[in-house]
Parts: C-alpha cells; structure tokens; sequence
C-alpha cells in the first residue's frame, strides 16, 4: 500500500481523496475545484527529502535569515544590477 502524503478535502462537499505523490493530488484538486466551482484545500504531510532540503535551504518557513547561504541548492550571488 502507498504511503499518503497528500490529503486532498473540499470544504464544500464530502469528497476526499488521499494520495502518495504530491503531483496527483494537485491534478485532483484541480479537477474537483474546475469540475464543481467548490472550495478544495490540501495538507501535505510530506515531502521527498531533497524537496524538504531546498525547502528549508531556501529559507520557506517564513523567517528572515534562516536561508542557508552556503546550499549548492540555490544561487546567491548578486548580478551586478543588484550590487
């Protein structure tokens, strides 16, 4: 059996869905949300470990300063433009 990482409800109507990519589930958001007009969310309860890398690389949780400046992930050098 696939592991859920993906959780998809509409919060207009009974339909739920469960799903062990990330990418299936988008479709099935999609499709219940252009198929009906309803409301539908998602709650992703994992990522694949490099997408969760670049992620917290990337400094997602929403704090200023805790990027890694230093991840191959990413590129920080400043264009001249920026400079």
């Amino acid at each position: 059996m696939a592991e859920t990482n993906v959780e998809v409800t509409c919060l207009d109507c009974a339909f739920q869905e469960s799903h062990a990519a990330l990418g299936r589930a988008r479709v099935a958001l999609a499709a219940h949300a252009s198929e009906t007009g309803h409301d539908v969310d998602w709650t992703i309860n994992r990522v694949a470990p490099g997408v969760e890398r670049a992620g917290s690389d990337a400094g997602v949780c929403g704090i200023d300063g805790c990027e890694n400046q230093d991840s191959p992930l990413l590129d920080w050098r400043k264009t001249a433009d920026e400079s």
